[in-house]
């Protein structure tokens, strides 16, 4: 494998051609254009870009691929990618099928062996991110809800640092306000509930769950004063003991308490005032949001002189940029869809690019057991806990579980799923490839195979189709990356590293990995190595452990 990367050259050479064809192209939208195609039997890369041109180009798209098709061709022999791609050829409408050579295939393995872990790491421009997940406020434990942001959110960030960016995590601690004094009265009546031994009557708008009654024994145990002030200490203690034991970790909390102490909220409504994007109206302070695609405007200043809860959000999200982050990255709720819009816009009237605030909503996590929907009732304050699921799977089911659907996506968590150790689990199917692979390099040293120490001439030696479909699956596991960092979506590693399993299991019940053939031996040995360690990579940015054995 060369050390240019064959998209950044196959880019190159295609935007030259294309230009010769008349249409005014550069290399990053040739580059942008090309994806991974669904069967093997299109290549290794496909561009549809043939499909926009020809709009512009006054041609039909298949007329264009086929004229593409053929003065690239021609010029192969003499290109940058000569040796390193088979044919070119032309599918559907207009698109324009890359295949590479059996060399190309093969280099992947001696890239992996000199990489190692480094191996699909790609070099893009670094931007400052700040990425800001969980921030669940401190009034009861973490639900499966959080579970799957924290999955979410924390492996996002070891992508994003994969590829090369700076990232900074941020939990958002929401310590004060309605919900932090009404904690606090919760607690109090539990804590009176435990000391007279009877049961007493919940308000409706306070918080149900059993849960405070362990916090009330322990305030009395203490000998505390102050329900409020221990309530939220004691349980944001819980929350970060949660998430540690999940393998989330926070490089920041940022207090609401200490920003509303700051001065930055006063400061950020005189900067709106000063650029005239607030109005006063029937008593209360609006910022004029629509003027940036909100549906309507948002109350910033209630009639009662108090803060709507948009107000410091602002403010914190203003601080953000004014940190040095050139980009923000929220990973939120399901109830916080109407949310996205007005924050773009109250960014967009303090002077940021809204289009560098991405808000992920993640969906709901429904639980499944023996083939039964597990019921959770918030009104009762009865809910399934990140702590039981831990207890439950254990920390990777857990996380890889959590990760397996899109963002936007609805996830049904089987937990007698996630608990099995058989093929139908997918994070045990991929972690027993890794540690089957231990045992195959493991044994050829117990019988003392010899290799020729040639990988450069071995590595040609595979080519029949189950080794061509790992070899091909290994090449495109930097695109994989690249397009979980593009997407923000953790998923896209999911299906590529299910599949990277599969089809080495396949490989291995058909070919003997240790021959009496020592170049095949070799080769497949390369193989074998180079599957290993891009699940170890893979699992790593998804943060799951690759055991050695199972």
């Amino acid at each position: 494998m060369s050390a240019v990367p064959f998209k950044k050259t196959l880019s190159l050479w295609l935007a030259g051609t294309l230009s010769s064809l008349g249409a005014s192209v550069t290399p990053e939208e040739v580059e942008n254009s090309l994806d991974v195609p669904p069967e093997e039997k299109f290549g290794d890369l496909s561009s549809h870009l043939l499909l926009k041109l020809a709009k512009v180009l006054k041609k039909s798209p298949r007329a264009l691929a086929d004229e593409a098709q053929g003065r690239l061709e021609a010029s192969l022999s003499s290109s940058p990618l000569k040796g390193r791609l088979e044919k070119i050829t032309v599918e559907g409408p207009g698109f324009l099928n890359f295949h590479y050579s059996l060399r190309e295939h093969a280099d992947v393995l001696l890239e992996i062996k000199k990489l190692g872990a480094a191996f699909g790491k790609p070099s893009l421009a670094r931007k400052k991110i700040l990425l800001e997940f969980v921030s669940a406020n401190p009034t009861g434990p973490l639900t499966v809800a959080h579970g799957r942001q924290a999955a979410l959110g924390d492996s996002l960030a070891r992508i994003l640092r994969f590829c090369g960016q700076e990232v900074t995590t941020e939990y958002y601690n929401n310590d004060e306000g309605v919900q932090i004094e009404t904690l606090g009265q919760s607690l109090r009546i539990r804590v009176d509930e435990v000391l007279q031994n009877k049961k007493i009557e919940m308000p409706e708008n306070h918080y149900r769950g059993e849960y405070l009654v362990d916090v009330a024994k322990e305030f009395i145990r203490r000998g505390e004063k102050d329900t409020r002030d221990f309530a939220r200490s004691f349980i944001l203690a819980d929350i970060q003991k949660d998430l540690k034991d999940f393998d989330v970790s926070f490089d920041s909390t940022y207090s609401q308490a200490a920003l509303g102490k700051s001065g930055k909220v006063e400061k950020t409504l005189e900067e709106l005032k000063k650029r005239g994007v607030v109005y006063d109206q029937d008593g209360a302070v609006w910022l004029r949001s629509t003027q940036w695609k909100d549906d309507k405007d948002r109350v910033l200043i209630k009639s009662d002189k108090t803060y709507t809860y948009l107000t410091p959000d602002i403010a914190y999200h203003h601080d953000k940029f004014q940190r040095g982050f050139e980009e923000l990255v929220d990973i939120l709720g399901p109830d916080h869809h109407g949310y996205i819009a007005r924050l773009k816009a109250s960014q967009a009237a303090l002077g940021h690019d809204p289009e560098k605030v991405h808000v992920l909503i993640a969906q709901l996590v429904t639980l499944f057991e023996g083939g039964k929907e597990v019921r959770m009732s918030t009104r009762a304050g009865q809910f399934v806990t990140l702590r039981q699921i831990l207890d439950e799977v254990g920390r990777d089911a857990g996380r890889f579980f959590f990760v397996m659907r899109k963002f936007d996506a609805h996830l049904d968590f089987d937990l007698e799923l996630a608990k099995s150790q058989t093929p139908e689990n997918p994070v045990f199917y991929i972690q027993y490839a890794h540690a089957r692979i231990e045992s195959i390099r493991a044994k050829s040293r117990e019988e003392g195979v010899k290799l020729p120490g040639k990988p450069e001439q071995s590595a040609g030696r595979l080519g029949n189709p189950a080794e061509l479909r790992v070899l091909r699956l290994l090449s495109h596991f930097q695109d994989t990356v690249l397009a979980a960092e593009r997407t923000l979506e953790p998923y896209r590693l999911v299906p590529y590293l299910m599949e990277l399993a599969s089809f080495f299991h396949k490989f291995y019940a058909d070919n003997r990995v240790v021959t009496e053939d020592a170049a095949l031996t070799e080769a497949r040995l390369l193989l074998a190595e180079g599957v290993q360690q891009v699940i170890k990579t893979g699992l790593s940015l998804l943060g799951v452990s690759a055991p050695l054995k199972m």
